[in-house]
């Protein structure tokens, strides 16, 4: 189960050495804040997704499976909001926009579904339009199956490229042994669609007989981050180890992640899952936390209202209740760094069109970080 819900608080020993895990687990508290922290929308239990529309609104996901619109001070709920699986982990999650939303309207959403085969549920994609604040031209571009009574591990967030790729996230479903090795299989996995939900013709597997043809790479557990580098354009993606072994993850094509077979983690009992924590084939982190924070939300910082933080990487803790912010040189991590310390379980944190950092902490709402 995702280590957000279970041993928030354990310690454990470093299992290895991945390939940049300098300084390791040094994490530092700031000298003096240069922001204030103010709340922008409040009464939210837990608003998994945000984006940001036209005229400073705020469109929100709370994980129940309510669909927020917030603008000039107040909440009103949006109809037509799809019907969610909310079990455990799953829900209404992320949100995105497509990058030409201010001529097509298309925003995108993930969420847990229990449509289709077996009982439970499943991470499901989607698209619609806002008109009148109810959701219409809802059009289904991705389902997962089979449908499973666990409750945890549906990854959800979707991201776009600047080819206009969309990519989505779905975790392991709790089937580590069955799911992410398995590209016949759902789960596990990252998925590149067209943005009308149309497979690239270039995708790794699509020759491969019996494959999922959605799928772009494999062996993760639970991506609960994707972000574009913002000079690179490289997607980038962390995922929830077991007990220890969080890992950020630069996502290539038809690549493994390892997942279950080498990992830095071990069980939440504190038994062995493997003794191996490479093997040739299988990617290594970029970075690695042990112990696990329990990573959640992720975002570069490109604006100009953050000088000291330019190309810095922000992911929240769930576990630890902060926000991490990370120095990175050449994808190597030289520096962590605690903000907004005890808060609560930052859920999201993303960079605005205006500039400014949200946050969104769980059973509080979401705060927008003011340089001072």
């Amino acid at each position: 189960m995702q280590n957000s819900l279970l041993f928030p608080y354990f310690f454990v020993v470093l299992l290895g050495t991945s390939c940049a895990q300098a300084p390791k687990n040094d994490i530092n508290s700031p000298e003096t804040l240069d922001f204030t922290a103010k709340l922008v929308v409040d009464d939210l239990q837990n608003a998994w997704g945000m984006v940001f529309l036209p005229n400073e609104a705020i469109l929100i996901s709370e994980k129940s499976g309510k669909l927020l619109l917030y603008q000039s001070g107040s909440t009103k709920e949006i109809e037509n909001s799809p019907e969610v699986y909310n079990r455990g982990q799953g829900g209404l999650m992320d949100i995105e926009l497509h990058p030409d939303y201010d001529n097509n309207g298309w925003i995108y959403f993930s969420y847990a579904s229990s449509e289709g085969e077996g009982k439970g549920g499943n991470t499901s994609i989607i698209r619609a339009k806002l008109s009148n604040n109810k959701l219409v031209n809802v059009e289904k571009l991705y389902k997962a199956s089979p449908n499973s009574t666990r409750g945890q591990h549906f990854g959800s967030r979707i991201e776009f490229d600047r080819d206009r790729y969309l990519f989505f996230s779905i975790g392991d479903r709790g089937n580590r042994d069955g799911n992410p090795q398995d590209i016949t299989r759902d789960g596990g996995k990252i998925y590149r669609l067209h943005d009308d939900g149309r497979i690239p013709e270039d995708n790794p597997f699509v020759d491969k007989s019996g494959a999922k043809k959605a799928i772009y790479s494999y062996g993760h557990r639970n991506p609960q981050g994707l972000a574009l580098h913002p000079k690179t354009g490289v997607l980038w993606e962390h995922e929830h180890g077991p007990r220890g072994g969080d890992e950020i993850n630069i996502i290539e094509k038809g690549k493994n992640y390892g997942w279950p077979v080498i990992t830095y983690g071990i069980n939440y009992s504190g038994t062995e899952i493997t003794d191996e924590t490479s093997r040739p084939g299988m990617e290594q982190p970029l970075h690695q936390w042990t112990p696990s924070i329990a990573p959640s939300g992720m975002t570069f910082v490109t604006s100009g209202k953050y000088p000291k933080w330019q190309g810095n990487l922000l992911v929240g803790s769930l576990a630890f209740q902060y926000l991490e912010r990370l120095e990175l040189n050449e994808n190597q991590v030289t520096y962590r760094e605690k903000l907004l310390d005890g808060m609560g379980r930052v859920r999201n944190v993303r960079q605005a069109p205006d500039g400014f950092i949200y946050v969104s902490i769980e059973g509080k709402g979401i705060y927008r970080l003011e340089p001072k």
